[in-house]
């Protein structure tokens, strides 16, 4: 990788710092120490710049009062799109179907949106299996099987391979 995007990484580190709410001892997970996860596996895994990016900062407009238009304007139209596709939708009530909802938009967003949801959903079936969060690991399994049911063929990454894999467990 290079100068440049270490440069925007920690923009967009900096940027969470000051955006994200403190988590209390009472949370699930650090949602902020999470999306660095994210962002740092996507990075070691040589994704393209957009990606890692959005991977960094893919709960940003979830988890903090920050609106599409600061993002677009900090961080370009195209980490916004991937941003935005996977942001769930908190008006659907129903869990299998807001899940649906979301990996449907990520399709249709493209592979680099999936593959974003896909190293989030990774990122926390790991934390919840360390927590022993067996609520939470479902959540993890409903969101891997929708990933794999709506992934279409052409969508080769080695990332989904690796969720597959989780669900075996």
């Amino acid at each position: 990788m290079n100068i440049a995007l270490n440069i925007k990484v920690e923009e967009a580190i900096r940027f969470m710092t000051e955006n994200f709410p403190i988590t209390d001892s009472d949370s699930r997970k650090a949602v902020m120490f999470h999306d660095i996860r994210v962002g740092v596996y996507l990075y070691e895994h040589n994704y393209n710049e957009n990606i890692v990016m959005a991977g960094f900062l893919h709960d940003v407009i979830e988890w903090s009062d920050v609106t599409a238009e600061i993002v677009e304007e900090k961080f370009g139209k195209q980490i916004l799109k991937l941003i935005l596709a996977n942001s769930k939708d908190d008006l659907i009530k129903d869990q299998q179907e807001k899940t649906d909802e979301l990996i449907k938009r990520c399709v249709s967003e493209g592979e680099d949106a999936l593959i974003i949801k896909t190293t989030d959903i990774l990122d926390s079936f790991k934390w919840y299996t360390q927590q022993n969060y067996p609520e939470q690991i479902e959540y993890c399994k409903r969101n891997a099987r929708a990933i794999l049911k709506f992934k279409p063929k052409e969508f080769d990454d080695k990332i989904f391979a690796e969720l597959d894999k989780w669900l075996e467990e």
